[in-house]
């Protein structure tokens, strides 16, 4: 069985910093891009960061752009995000995703072309 579980989260003050993991188990995700998506309580899910499955490509929304940083570690199966200078609004539970297509050249920040999610894990910024 597939799993993505996330950890790392927590509360914490407005600009404070948090790491999130997620390691795959039940297969391996070397060859695919892997991205984070969050959604805050009466919001519909957005996108983060996102980044190739050779880690040399990134990309991120601009609400988090120069302040969270998406990474991977493929030999354990894990993507990071590290959060910097969290502000209220980054409120929300975080999940992240397997791209559906092997080898893209190009991250997407597009839901729907991920096919395996996390359960989430929920991150507070307290003001």
């Amino acid at each position: 069985q597939v799993q993505l579980v996330e950890s790392g989260g927590g509360l914490v003050q407005a600009g404070g910093s948090l790491r999130l993991s997620c390691t795959a188990y039940g297969r391996t995700f070397t060859n695919y891009a892997m991205g984070w998506f969050r959604q805050a309580p009466g919001k519909e899910r957005e996108f983060v960061a996102a980044i190739t499955w050779t880690g040399r490509s990134t990309g991120y929304a601009d609400s988090v752009k120069g302040r969270f940083t998406i990474s991977r570690d493929n030999a354990k199966n894990t993507v990071y995000l590290l959060m910097n200078s969290l502000k209220p609004e980054d409120t929300a539970v975080y999940y992240c995703a397997a791209d559906r297509a092997i080898r893209r050249a190009a991250v997407t920040s597009t839901g729907e072309q991920y096919n395996y999610w996390g359960q989430g894990t929920q991150v507070t910024v307290s003001s």
